[in-house]
């Protein structure tokens, strides 16, 4: 059975754990993120801009990035 704990016992809790472990942690909260209708939607129509011509070419980057 579960038990309640509360925002601050997880984090306590996370803090405790290895540097590979967080990784590990920081890796599945990700791919939950990754399964959310409102990221499936941003993604989708991310895909379809660039499939459409709308994205900047990597000179056009570094131009953007030199004037600052």
């Amino acid at each position: 059975m579960f038990r309640c704990v509360s925002v601050l016992q997880i984090k306590q809790s996370l803090s405790r754990l290895s540097a590979k472990e967080q990784r590990e942690i920081q890796i599945y909260l990700h791919q939950l993120r990754r399964r959310t209708p409102a990221w499936k939607k941003a993604t989708a129509k991310r895909i379809a801009e660039v499939k459409s011509g709308k994205f900047a070419t990597m000179d056009q980057l570094e131009a953007i990035y030199r004037r600052g």
